[in-house]
């Protein structure tokens, strides 16, 4: 056999070598092979010079016209309103602000609200202009849905599509003085066709829009309004646009791509800015000559302060301003926020495969296991205050929250939702509007709209961290998932983009409440990576009894009650039966407060655990996103916060199985009464704190009669991230009790507290029985913020609960749901000073 065909041979081999061993990822990008990512074209380098050279200026001019609107009825049904609308905002919130229309999150209001949105609308809104402007360009962010503009009586656009436009050139319509501007909000079709539930409105196929609104999970109120930002800009023909900043390495090497509109000659300069931590300022600047088009400049940050996640390090930001100079004048200026910071995705241990993507995230070279969760639309009224925002991220924060998956059943986020999670180091899985293979009847013109407009809108946040097709389509390919993966990245390059979402080893799993499957079942489940899995529990007695809106609570509800109503898919699918179901494994639901502590409880059962389970497999598992953080309507829902932004235990819990460094205890069963058990225990420690120190896992196991039946003290020097301890075994006669309980502590070698965990299992021997195990008297005082707790007993106080009276939307603890051990003192800070109360599990006044 000759040389050459061996040769031949031998390159074969390796070739199919080297294609069996590509990833999902890899194959995905052949698909769009051409594209080209602003991080491969040439670039031109940027000199360094004194700060003292660039003075600072005002960025490009801009008239905000939101504010104060009037909304109008269009049709002989609404012809006689006309009330004030604000911009952004709903036409639902305006009619109920003015009293039109009940507040649709009460009772069964939205049916009231829903019937608004299958009318026709004006929104109009006078305003002056002084005509000094060039090329002035009317930009609407965003109008749900479809829409006609019209500006001092011509028609000036007509558009569809909720996330972006339209952009009108405006100047042969606007005049100097007093100009009216009117929105004609065409109706919402209603297309019912029998899917899933029946009765939702499935018009949400056929275009582009949040479609979480239309009748299922769990609103059916259609967006209407002008939701987002109304601004006329001023563009003169010299000017620079969409800037946009890639990091190249976390040495600072970074690379800054403009849009020129126009041929232009003259100078850049640069102004790099520390803006949430102490630093220097660096500028730089680059002669252009005759440029056009997008072109990219390097440049190198000095002793770079890099942007990282949450628990893992401080999320650093820049602030940029960006000049053109001509002839020595300043002629445009841009500014933009971004941090410095690489993804990148590596594989499983096992390697590359091309049914799997590569599933862990390696932030700035650092591989992590992501935890995450779900973010739903985050309201059908359209309210996407700064303040609502705070509130849910705050939360997520706490809560070490590190990835929140934006999912398609929603919308391209906010700035100020990325903004936010800029500064938080919440990391953002962003998918495009589409759902359940809608991406095959959605318009693609519209779709291809929506992910231009947003993918340059989106791409300087350091937050985002994955673009994605949608959810949960199990056919996620063809010309429009395509387009979205080549525009990744030809208007990016430095994110991954997957298909869908679950695709490609992530997993998605409703077996507990869809399928009714008991609770052992989130125990045992597994993934590689979790993009959706979760228990719905109800919100608190406070936030349903709103929402009840006086109607009387019994169990089990009627179909037609406002109870149901209330729930995922509005009482269609046997919601009321499975929440029996598991509430009923805690509780006897004899009273509303039975019902909403028992689903609670079994929410926090269906979660944490999984949680718990997945971390302790790294780095076989990568990530687990529970779904969800919160709500777009109030309601029986998988959210760790409700509606009204009231928290639930979840997020506690949650909270303790997403600490850093921890214990953590891995149950097969709900109840092991009377069985002989072993419990494998662990330690957790993500950013390598203790590795290598002696620290001390310290395990108590009590029954019903709060007794204790194991007290294990285990002296432990870390390797890794995650270190079995040992398998904890109980004899039947230690686990033979109504309800057992158990507490984890990890120490440090001189008995300081690092870490604290907690668990309850046997509540199922007796409905009931989790609130009567033997009282511990616990007292407590507060000082301003600051709520001091001690427990004068000689057994645990377990489930020690605060809250304030009147403050639950509002109220952020720094932890809840307590174990407090014998004689043990507790300090819990609290972000207001009103007046607080306690109370816990086994306490002695039921």
């Amino acid at each position: 056999m000759n040389k050459t065909f061996l040769t031949v041979i031998c390159l074969m081999f390796v070739a199919c070598v080297v294609h069996a061993q590509a990833s999902l990822d890899e194959i995905d990008r052949r698909a769009w092979h051409d594209a080209v990512s602003p991080l491969d074209v040439e670039s031109v380098n940027m000199s360094d010079i004194p700060v003292r050279k660039m003075k600072h200026r005002a960025s490009d001019r801009c008239l905000s016209l939101n504010g104060s609107w009037m909304l109008t009825g269009a049709d002989s049904i609404n012809s006689d309103i006309s009330v004030p609308c604000n911009v952004p905002g709903s036409i639902h919130t305006a009619l109920k602000d003015a009293g039109v229309i009940p507040d649709p999150c009460l009772g069964r209001n939205d049916t009231i609200a829903e019937r608004c949105s299958y009318r026709r609308w004006y929104v109009t809104r006078t305003f002056d202009y002084d005509g000094t402007m060039s090329n002035p360009l009317l930009s609407f962010k965003g109008v749900a849905n479809k829409c006609r503009i019209f500006i001092n009586g011509m028609l000036a656009a007509e558009h569809e599509g909720m996330f972006g436009g339209p952009d009108i050139e405006a100047e042969r319509y606007l005049k100097r003085g007093e100009n009216v501007i009117k929105v004609e909000l065409l109706p919402i079709p209603e297309i019912y066709n029998g899917g899933w539930p029946a009765t939702a409105n499935e018009a949400w196929k056929h275009t582009v829009v949040a479609n979480c609104v239309y009748g299922w999970h769990y609103s059916k109120i259609p967006s209407m309004g002008i939701w987002s930002d109304v601004q006329i800009l001023d563009r003169p023909d010299l000017r620079i646009e969409t800037p946009f900043f890639i990091t190249r390495s976390v040495e600072g090497d970074m690379r800054m791509q403009i849009t020129f509109p126009n041929v232009t000659t003259g100078e850049i300069r640069l102004l790099i800015k520390p803006y949430n931590f102490d630093g220097k300022a660096q500028t730089f600047a680059k002669t252009i000559n005759e440029a056009k088009g997008n072109v990219a400049f390097d440049f190198k940050i000095k002793e770079p302060s890099l942007w990282w996640p949450n628990g893992v390090g401080s999320p650093n930001l820049y602030d940029a301003e960006i000049q053109l100079l001509i002839d020595g004048k300043v002629r445009s200026v841009c500014e933009r926020r971004f941090g410095i910071r690489t993804v990148e995705m590596k594989p499983f241990p096992e390697g590359k495969r091309e049914d799997l993507y590569n599933w862990t995230f390696c932030i700035n070279g650092h591989d992590m296991f992501v935890k995450g969760t779900g973010w739903c639309m985050m309201d059908a009224l359209l309210d996407f205050s700064r303040e609502k925002y705070e509130r849910f991220l705050s939360v997520a924060r706490q809560q070490n929250i590190q990835l929140i998956r934006a999912w398609g059943g929603g919308m391209p986020e906010t700035d100020t939702f990325y903004e936010l999670c800029d500064e938080k180091g919440i990391m953002v899985m962003q998918e495009w509007p589409t759902a359940w293979n809608s991406h095959e009847t959605q318009p693609f013109e519209m779709l291809r709209e929506t992910v231009v407009s947003n993918t340059v809108r989106l791409r300087n946040h350091p937050s985002l961290v994955m673009w994605g097709g949608g959810n949960e389509s199990e056919k996620p390919y063809g010309r429009a998932i395509d387009m979205m993966g080549r525009l990744s990245v030809e208007l990016d390059g430095s994110r991954p983009f997957h298909r869908a979402e679950a695709w490609g080893g992530s997993r998605h799993n409703y077996n507990c409440w869809w399928d009714e499957m008991h609770l052992n079942h989130n125990l045992n489940m597994t993934a590689r990576f979790w993009g959706e899995f979760g228990v719905p529990s109800l919100p608190s007695v406070e936030s349903v009894m709103k929402y009840l809106n006086d109607e009387e609570y019994v169990w089990p509800p009627k179909k037609e009650s406002v109870f149901t109503h209330h729930t995922p898919i509005f009482g269609t699918n046997g919601e009321i039966s499975r929440l029996g179901q598991y509430a009923g494994y805690f509780t006897s639901l004899e009273t509303l407060d039975d019902v909403v502590f028992g689903s609670q409880m079994a929410q926090v059962v269906g979660v944490r655990h999984t949680l718990e389970r997945s971390r302790t497999m790294w780095p076989n598992t990568t990530g687990a996103l529970y779904y969800k953080l919160n709500d777009n309507y109030p309601g029986l829902s998988w959210s760790s916060i409700d509606y009204y932004g009231v928290i639930k235990p979840l997020h506690y819990f949650a909270k303790r199985a997403f600490e850093p460094t921890t214990t953590v205890l891995l149950f097969d069963r709900t109840n092991m009464a009377g069985q002989e058990v072993s419990i494998p225990y662990y330690l957790l420690d993500d950013n390598n704190t203790i590795t290598d120190r002696n620290v001390k896992a310290r395990l108590s196991v009590w029954n019903h009669k709060m007794k204790c039946v194991l007290d294990t003290l285990i002296t432990i020097k870390p390797k890794g991230r995650v270190e079995k301890i040992s398998d904890i075994v109980l004899k039947d006669n230690q686990t033979l009790s109504e309800m057992l309980y158990m507490k984890t502590d990890l120490l440090k070698d001189d008995g300081t507290l690092i870490a604290r965990n907690w668990y309850f299992c046997n509540y199922e021997t007796r409905r009931g029985v989790m609130q009567e195990s033997c009282a511990a008297d616990v007292c407590f005082e507060q000082d301003g913020n600051i709520i001091t707790i001690k427990n004068q007993s000689d057994r645990p106080a377990v489930g020690v609960t605060i809250d304030v009276p009147g403050m639950s939307s509002s109220l952020l603890l720094s932890d809840n749901y307590l174990w407090i051990d014998p004689g043990e003192t507790v300090i819990v800070d609290a972000n207001t000073s009103r007046p607080a109360i306690v109370k816990w599990w086994n306490s002695k006044n039921k």
